[in-house]
């Protein structure tokens, strides 16, 4: 009895091992229901006309008609045609032709394009109980013209099977000087990505540091800040325009104090974006910094939509002239405040860190980590205080125009 219990256990065992195991493959395994071309047919029926479709197997589906030329459309989740000929499929003059295919990952499509306005009359898709296969019987009746044009249109569930669509904030409104200004505060690099590096010194400390004790400055004049960062970690440069975006921000403004392995340059610099540098040392700056984010596992290679790319350049044609002002402003706010700027202060580059479409952007150098006395300015807590001074006034000075601008532009 014993012996006969445990053979079985292991017959039981094996039966349960060849369940699991994979017999066909994935092809074989597929859920796509195909169509017996055989069984199938768009026959007259009366006046009106009849499709007969037979499948493998059932699948969710959709019939309805279009307008000019009329047509009945019918989706489904999913039917193979491959090597199908929709063609063979006509059985009377009532329709013109038939065509069939995949119309997005998911869902295929048969097209049949009809004489005249015939509405649907019925659609259903019965299943046999022995087989499992599925046929969907669509009839069709003589329409009114005007009737059949007014029902025709692509069901309200154009979408079915994907998610909803997410609803969205409205556009921002641009400044007008009756709120407070947000301005998010950009300190570049952190983390893993340190930035220039000289004596002791670190860019992305720095820089925290400059970013903080404006965002005091500007909350005191009674504006609103946000840091893209606030610690030091490391924060991709697209995710630093989308926190920006999230902010719905008036103004993006980057902080940074590279380094220079030749030359001599010293002194803040103000750059706006442009696809042209203003000199090769601009170039290889912007360089540098896109490829410290690339060296940090953030890929910004893929190129934009055709669609999407014209229309941020027709943001762009307003937001550009508003950024080379804001630019224009910051010089001169730190020329005051702090006196000696770079030779050259006013400049661009292509800094992807730059490339909202929507939201003025500019990046201030501060100054060189490579530059001794840009060193000490910068470890020095009163030439910060001078600087800040000098951006936030600039800052202040530049809405206060803008803000002015957008009223002229609305009249």
């Amino acid at each position: 009895m014993n012996h006969r219990l445990s053979l079985f256990r292991l017959v039981a065992a094996i039966l349960v091992c060849l369940a699991v195991v994979p017999r066909a493959s994935a092809q074989d395994l597929s859920a796509l229901a195909r169509p017996d071309m055989a069984a199938s047919a768009v026959r007259e029926a009366g006046a009106g006309i009849s499709l007969a479709l037979d499948l493998s197997l059932p699948v969710p589906f959709r019939v309805y008609t279009l307008d000019g030329p009329p047509r009945l459309v019918a989706d489904f989740r999913e039917v193979d045609w491959g090597g199908a000929d929709p063609a063979g499929l006509i059985a009377t003059e009532r329709v013109r032709a038939a065509r069939a295919g995949t119309v997005r990952p998911g869902w295929s499509r048969l097209v049949l394009d009809l004489t005249g306005p015939f509405a649907i009359e019925a659609a259903v898709m019965a299943r046999d109980p022995d087989t499992g296969r599925a046929r969907l019987t669509v009839r069709l009746a003589p329409a009114d013209p005007d009737a059949f044009a007014a029902r025709s249109r692509v069901p309200e569930a154009a979408l079915w099977g994907l998610p909803r669509a997410e609803t969205l904030p409205p556009p921002q409104r641009r400044q007008d000087g009756t709120r407070p200004l947000r301005i998010v505060v950009d300190p570049g690099h952190g983390g893993i990505d340190p930035g220039a590096e000289r004596d002791g010194l670190r860019e992305s400390e720095l820089m925290l540091t400059f970013a903080r004790e404006l965002a005091e400055a500007l909350i005191r004049l009674g504006h609103e800040p946000v840091l893209t960062r606030d610690g030091d970690h490391f924060v991709a440069l697209e995710t630093r325009i989308d926190i920006a975006r999230a902010a719905r921000a008036d103004v993006f403004l980057s902080l940074h104090a590279d380094a220079l392995a030749d030359g001599h340059a010293t002194g803040a610099t103000v750059y706006t974006l442009s696809e042209t540098a203003s000199d090769e040392a601009s170039a290889l700056l912007a360089e540098r910094h896109d490829r410290d984010a690339l060296l940090a596992g953030v890929d910004l290679t893929d190129q934009d939509d055709e669609i999407a790319t014209v229309l941020m350049e027709l943001a762009r044609t307003e937001t550009a002239p508003r950024s080379d002002r804001l630019a224009d402003a910051l010089v001169e706010g730190l020329r005051a405040s702090v006196g000696r700027l770079h030779k050259r202060p006013r400049l661009s580059a292509g800094f992807s860190v730059l490339k909202s479409p929507d939201i003025p952007s500019v990046l201030v150098e501060l100054g060189f980590l490579s530059s001794e006395t840009d060193r000490r300015n910068l470890a020095s807590p009163d030439w910060r205080a001078r600087a800040v001074s000098g951006i936030a006034g600039a800052l202040e000075a530049w809405a206060a125009a803008d803000a002015a601008q957008a009223g002229l532009l609305r009249r």
